[in-house]
């Protein structure tokens, strides 16, 4: 019983060997492509909600490929800084545009009226 366990296993290992490895020109399973990242983040305007939801990043190996994650991550960084930037200049302008209204003693009053009456 058990040499003919043994041969069995023997004539399955070698069939399957043969065929991944093929016994004819032609190859068993075709070349695939590498996956590439298809970036779909917007180059003519920043990056919203719907970009980074639509966002698929590729598999590797190992998990998600560093090189595509880290460029995703940097670009989304980089709009990130340059959007909290423009809100500070934006705030800034606003505090200094209230800043000088809440200073004038004539910002109630109608237009061609002195100040006071």
């Amino acid at each position: 019983m058990f040499w003919f366990l043994l041969i069995a296993m023997v004539v399955v290992v070698a069939a399957v060997t043969l065929v991944v490895l093929g016994g004819s020109d032609t190859a068993a399973l075709p070349e695939a492509a590498p996956e590439q990242l298809v970036d779909p983040l917007p180059l003519d305007r920043p990056v919203g909600r719907a970009d980074v939801d639509a966002l698929r990043l590729p598999v590797g190996m190992r998990g998600y490929r560093m090189a595509d994650v880290d460029e995703v991550l940097s670009r989304l960084g980089a709009e990130l800084a340059e959007r909290d930037a423009r809100i500070a200049e934006l705030e800034s302008a606003l505090a200094g545009a209230q800043a000088t209204a809440s200073g004038r003693s004539d910002m109630f009053t109608e237009p061609g009226q002195e100040p006071g009456r």
